[in-house]
């Protein structure tokens, strides 16, 4: 049998561990989405029946969807529902829908009368106001009206739909304030707890001499990629937004949480650099280095679980700050490890450990302070 027979098996098994990885991985990432979402999602569904059931039985249309797709529209599946973000998409569905519906009632509908009416309602929301949301749904819906065929509502009927539409969306915004820091919280534990996950794997496969599982765990790490961007963007999104409108209230952990999402996603970079390196470096290590090196990500871990208790909570990281400082201030190459492929894993341990010091709330040059010196 030839070593290719041989080593068939084995990387069919490999792949098959690493798609898993990456399944279970996106499956977590898709279930604390469906979290973060459900509530938001029942209320714009809510919204959209309502606003169908005003503009059929009170306004007497037959069809009233435009007050459906206004009302979903504007408030969409976040619970971080901008006041001004809503009233822009429920101004240019209502500018859209009207100027698509005294299009077709007065010249018709086809091409050019698609292109006339795109064109005019687009540079009517642009005369209106700044937001670019405004402008792209008035033409949007300009689209959608002409490209249907006319109801009986006459040629007001599914302007005023789009009107009810947006109003009902705005009455449930502001009867029903969203908590930013709630998503921003849950996608946070989900994108840290990826990351004490992987050093977790990366421990393990150290300490056991594990090249395969090194590679496992550089999978796992770079599988959390869409977690750790969703957090991020989230976070920018809702740090701008309380700085200017009635959520300043939660600023401060906002801001916070906007912090420790960048810094985490570089921390989640640093690890990856030492998987990817590890292989390598401990080829050929002895096996105290090893467990040495894999005792200092064990307590990296440990701290970043007590980090990930804090993100989901709001409180202050005060234990993960104690164990994080403990680990920096161990994590010296010289001490750790003799051999000086295992030291140069060490010194890149280091960089992440700063940052998970910086995220649990350690002034950045108190957290470059605390290790060691070289």
């Amino acid at each position: 049998m030839s070593v290719d027979d041989g080593a068939g098996p084995a990387a069919r098994l490999a792949g098959t561990v690493v798609r898993s990885l990456v399944l279970r991985a996106r499956a977590r990432q898709g279930w604390a989405r469906v979290r973060a979402s459900f509530w938001p999602i029942v209320q714009a569904s809510l919204a959209a029946g309502v606003a169908y059931g005003i503009g059929h039985y009170v306004l007497g249309h037959a069809q009233p969807f435009f007050a459906a797709i206004a009302a979903w529209v504007c408030l969409g599946f976040s619970f971080e529902r901008d006041l001004r973000k809503i009233a822009e998409v429920a101004l240019g569905v209502a500018v859209g829908v009207g100027m698509g519906d005294l299009v077709v009632h007065l010249i018709g509908s086809g091409w050019w009368q698609l292109v006339s009416v795109v064109l005019v309602s687009a540079l009517l929301a642009r005369f209106i106001d700044r937001g670019a949301v405004l402008a792209t749904q008035a033409g949007t819906q300009a689209v959608v009206v002409v490209g249907l065929p006319s109801l009986m509502d006459g040629a007001i009927g599914r302007w005023t739909d789009a009107l009810v539409g947006g109003l009902v969306a705005l009455l449930v915004a502001l009867l029903t304030p969203g908590d930013p820091r709630r998503g921003l919280r849950t996608l946070g534990t989900n994108a840290t707890n990826a990351l004490a996950a992987t050093v977790e794997m990366l421990a393990t496969a150290v300490r056991d001499g594990d090249e395969k599982g090194m590679h496992a765990a550089l999978v796992r790490g770079r599988a959390a990629d869409p977690a750790l961007t969703e957090w991020l963007d989230r976070a920018h999104a809702a740090a701008d937004q309380a700085r200017v409108n009635v959520n300043r209230v939660h600023r401060e952990e906002l801001v916070r949480l906007e912090e420790q999402a960048v810094l985490v996603e570089r921390a989640m970079r640093s690890v990856r650099v030492l998987a990817r390196r590890a292989p390598s470096g401990l080829r050929r290590a002895d096996p105290q280095d090893r467990a040495r090196l894999a005792d200092l990500l064990d307590r990296y871990a440990a701290g970043l679980r007590l980090l990930t208790s804090a993100v989901a909570t709001g409180q202050d990281p005060a234990t993960a700050r104690e164990t994080l400082l403990e680990l920096a201030h161990d994590a010296d190459p010289r001490a750790a490890a003799d051999d000086w492929n295992v030291q140069a894993l060490v010194l890149l341990l280091r960089s992440p450990v700063v940052d998970a010091l910086e995220a649990a709330g350690v002034d950045p040059d108190e957290a470059r302070a605390a290790l060691t010196e070289l």
